[in-house]
């Protein structure tokens, strides 16, 4: 057996090196390139509920902790820190847009999404939005990007404000913001 000192994940050990590294604002998980340490028993489902070991995480402190040093890469989520990258699972998106202000019309419409985790985007050509269908249903799912590539699913009564707030252009019926048109469903599917 090799000098190789290998430990198990834990969430314990998560906090201890986000409390060792804490800065204002989103770590720069980006920079961080830390070994693969093993998956850990955390999932987020797809209501944006995080869970460790089969049971949901109670402090939305926490949670918010945790989101803080999410990345994706290659399709698979991580926490990361500057030390240790563990696996963890995401059911849909790992966050939940639940609400969204909207300023000016028309074209010049913005709209700022906010999600469970109180993490902010105002949609437009950094932070798009896309709607997936079901095959079988054709069941919306409309999502915002939030950052570095970690999307929202938009929840059930933000996306029935976008379809309010939608016109027709081009051919699809969609919603306006930051000077950019996000198409929802072609206009010819509404009849």
């Amino acid at each position: 057996m090799s000098g190789q000192n290998t430990v198990t994940p834990n969430a314990d050990g998560l906090v201890a090196s986000i409390n060792a590294t804490k800065s204002r604002g989103l770590p720069p998980v980006h920079l961080w390139n830390p070994p693969f340490c093993g998956d850990l028993d955390m999932r987020i489902a797809r209501d944006g509920t995080w869970f460790y070991e089969g049971t949901p995480i109670g402090r939305p402190g926490l949670v918010k902790m945790f989101s803080s040093i999410l990345k994706r890469e290659d399709g698979k989520y991580f926490l990361v820190t500057p030390v240790e990258k563990v696996g963890i699972t995401v059911d849909d998106a790992p966050f939940v847009a639940i609400d969204f202000d909207v300023e000016g019309e028309g074209t010049a419409q913005t709209l700022k999404f906010v999600t469970q985790v109180e993490d902010e985007a105002v949609a437009g050509a950094n932070h798009p939005i896309r709607v997936e269908r079901d095959a079988q249903t054709g069941e919306p799912s409309p999502y915002v990007l939030i950052r570095s590539d970690l999307e929202a699913l938009i929840d059930r009564k933000s996306f029935y404000r976008l379809v309010d707030l939608g016109v027709h252009h081009e051919g699809w019926f969609g919603v306006w913001s930051s000077g950019q048109f996000f198409g929802i469903i072609p206009s010819g599917e509404l009849e």
